[in-house]
């Protein structure tokens, strides 16, 4: 048996969370940390007697996954979304290797669109950290673009893949673009500086790097629709962090 924990935090992710629940199957702990579905994903994560199902608040990425992996009963946390899958490699690597604790280990990503697989874009095999003791180190307290912090840690690949399926349709794009771009706006409000100009380059910006430079335009019309939702993500963030900036201006005042 594994002495890794696999944990997650999800919200309505009824769509995607029975995949990545099967291929834990041979994890003894899996956190599933609920916070606050209306579809079937608790009653999905039910049916899995490996799975430890938490119910509460979300307080921004960081914060919430130090929670979720606080219920974990191995110091070992595999960190895996509700539309990630472990593959084979990665889950004999997980049950054979050795690990050090003072090592956090990367995980290489194969990205998915519906079944699509997505060789360009930035998407093709991203390394992500993802694997890391909780008795060493932890996630930082970030809203969004949280990550383990590896101050005195080495860092190592693993063997394997996870499996992203992270967008099942078009609508798919469109809700998380409007809650990332909010979380980045809270986050960063008063304390970065943003105008109408430096949304709208940044968007155009985003545009031309995933779809000329990352040569999305050879994943087809996949490649146009994420290119388009970084461009689109990008000028919300921004022209957010604008407006909030202006209203916490107008409240002082």
């Amino acid at each position: 048996m594994m002495n890794v924990s696999a944990v997650m935090i999800v919200k309505n992710g009824a769509r995607t969370i029975r995949r990545t629940l099967e291929s834990l199957k041979e994890f003894d702990d899996v956190i599933v940390y609920d916070n606050g579905s209306v579809d079937e994903t608790l009653n999905i994560a039910r049916e899995y007697s490996n799975v430890h199902l938490i119910e509460g608040n979300f307080d921004g990425f960081g914060t919430t996954k130090n929670r979720a992996a606080s219920f974990a009963k191995h110091d070992w946390i595999l960190i895996i979304d509700s539309d990630e899958v472990v593959d084979e490699k990665l889950l004999h690597a997980l049950k054979t290797k050795p690990l050090d604790s003072k090592t956090i280990y990367i995980v290489n990503f194969l990205a998915f669109y519906k079944e699509i697989q997505i060789k360009h874009c930035g998407w093709n095999n991203q390394k992500i950290r993802r694997l890391y003791n909780k008795t060493v180190t932890h996630f930082n307290d970030n809203a969004v673009h949280e990550n383990i912090i590896d101050e005195g840690m080495k860092k190592e690949a693993i063997e394997g893949n996870m499996k992203h399926y992270s967008y099942m349709s078009i609508s798919d794009f469109i809700v998380k673009l409007d809650r990332y771009s909010t979380l980045f706006a809270n986050d960063n409000v008063g304390k970065k500086s943003s105008s109408p100009l430096k949304a709208s380059f940044n968007g155009l910006y985003s545009f031309f790097r995933t779809y000329i430079l990352k040569r999305g335009f050879l994943d087809g019309y996949a490649g146009l629709i994420i290119a388009f939702s970084h461009m689109a993500t990008n000028f919300y963030k921004y022209i957010k962090l604008y407006e909030m900036n202006l209203e916490q201006k107008s409240k002082r005042g």
